[in-house]
């Protein structure tokens, strides 16, 4: 049949069309909405471990599906040994927690132990720490819940990590293809602007991953062992926490701040021979001058420049995140406010007919490490054997 005979779509025709799939691709989404998480997970994990892939596959001159297979048993080989290091710290960290658990409760019967007068009004000790341990009951039981359940749940959990590696890899292996598919899918005029949106998307997001990995490595290393030198307790737990908190902009560090700081106060050092609230202090002020450190250092180095937003934003768009999509939300709350900053940024020009890409001030770079030591006095640089 000839095209031209073909009518073309009236405009009512063409909306009804759009809020068709606009509707379907709504219901799709809240119907299979418990699926989006770990689908989300997989988009992360191929994303990072992609140029891993491709790494092997260029310089060991491996098949695309080789080079897959030795990036994932290198991650499970990486997992693994850190679990055979970790772990046994971890069990020591939480025996002596557990141990002050036990101390903590027997002062609390000691307390409750008799009648109690406050104010001269007379207190039943037994009796009211009895309703506080049922309250506490009450409280812990929905957590833990049945053997069953948490038997059903471990199980699904497996489920789920096993459909985000299985996803992953022919995410990685499809990559190519998907990219090409979605590229099919705009019209060639408008093709220059999807790549270039891809281009800039794929700068924020990678400089988030790669570099937020990278960071809450450094950081966990450089709380382990300040913790270890002035004995903050279970010093291990917290430098893993100021890992992990490296991924929460803006709140990280208040919320290590204050859970090492009721340590220091409740507990104290392990092995300084000081006062609780000087302890208290000396771990605030070492806090005070990391945090510096952090932010205008490693942050600066090592994620570079490419999410350029305000606190105040990020604040609130970790609060939105958490609302929406609750702590997976929280954590990709910067990348994705900074990625609909660039989308609006697009759309917006070409609502008022302006260059989408006009050139803008870049952010001014690094200066470069003047490394002159080498030069001698007649500007003369010496040879070094490569």
């Amino acid at each position: 049949m000839d095209n031209n005979l073909r009518p073309a779509w009236s405009t009512p025709t063409k909306i009804i069309v759009v809020l068709a799939i606009l509707a379907l691709f709504g219901f799709l989404f809240f119907r299979f909405s418990v699926a989006l998480p770990p689908l989300i997970i997989a988009i992360i994990l191929a994303y990072v471990l992609s140029p891993i892939s491709s790494f092997f596959q260029k310089k060991l001159k491996l098949p695309r599906g080789l080079g897959i297979l030795l990036t994932y048993l290198l991650m499970l080989l990486l997992i693994a040994g850190m679990l055979v290091i970790v772990i046994p710290l971890l069990i020591r960290q939480v025996g002596g927690f557990n141990l002050n658990i036990i101390y903590w409760l027997e002062q609390a019967r000691n307390l409750f132990s008799d009648k109690i007068t406050i104010a001269g009004v007379v207190i039943d000790g037994p009796t009211l720490l009895g309703q506080i341990v049922n309250q506490l009951e009450g409280l812990l039981q929905p957590v833990f819940g049945t053997t069953l359940d948490v038997v059903a749940s471990l199980l699904e959990s497996i489920v789920w990590v096993v459909f985000i590696v299985i996803i992953s890899i022919y995410l990685i292996k499809d990559s190519s293809k998907i990219m090409a598919w979605f590229e099919s899918l705009v019209p060639p005029a408008y093709r220059g602007d999807f790549n270039r949106l891809v281009e800039d998307l794929n700068t924020i997001w990678s400089a988030f991953f790669r570099g937020q990995l990278l960071l809450a490595f450094i950081v966990t290393l450089i709380i382990t062992a300040e913790g270890l030198i002035i004995g903050l307790p279970f010093a291990l737990l917290m430098g893993l926490l100021a890992g992990m908190m490296e991924f929460f902009p803006s709140v990280g560090h208040g919320v290590w701040l204050v859970t090492a700081s009721l340590l220091a106060l409740f507990i104290g050092s392990t092995h300084l021979p000081l006062p609780n609230w000087v302890f208290f202090l000396i771990v605030v002020g070492i806090h005070i001058v990391f945090t510096q450190f952090d932010l205008n250092y490693l942050i600066p180095r090592i994620i570079g420049r490419s999410v350029q937003l305000p606190p105040m934003v990020v604040i609130l768009g970790i609060v939105a995140g958490a609302a929406i999509a609750g702590v997976l939300g929280v954590v990709l709350a910067a990348p994705s406010i900074a990625s609909l900053r660039v989308i609006l940024r697009y759309l917006y020009a070409r609502l008022l007919d302006q260059e989408p890409f006009a050139e803008e001030t870049a952010a001014p770079r690094l200066p470069p490490p003047k490394l002159q030591w080498w030069k001698k006095r007649g500007g003369r640089k010496n040879e070094f054997p490569l």
